[in-house]
């Protein structure tokens, strides 16, 4: 049962990257479209945490899988 574990790791993994960079993109095009405003942290706009925790659970997922 261990490879379910590595299999949801990884799916979390790269669906969370995936995930954070399309919204990291779409964060972008709107923060830059006001050419007025000044620069802002992406990292740590609220939109992003979701994906964090899906990092997470895919790291938790991965390392249980290795230690089984």
């Amino acid at each position: 049962m261990e490879w379910i574990l590595g299999f949801a790791g990884i799916a979390c993994l790269v669906i969370g990257l995936l995930g954070q960079a399309f919204e990291m993109r779409k964060i972008r095009l709107t923060t830059y479209k006001d050419e007025n405003s000044g620069p802002s942290n992406i990292f740590l706009n609220k939109k992003n945490f979701k994906w964090y925790a899906i990092l997470g659970i895919g790291i938790v997922l991965w390392y249980a899988a290795e230690r089984m």
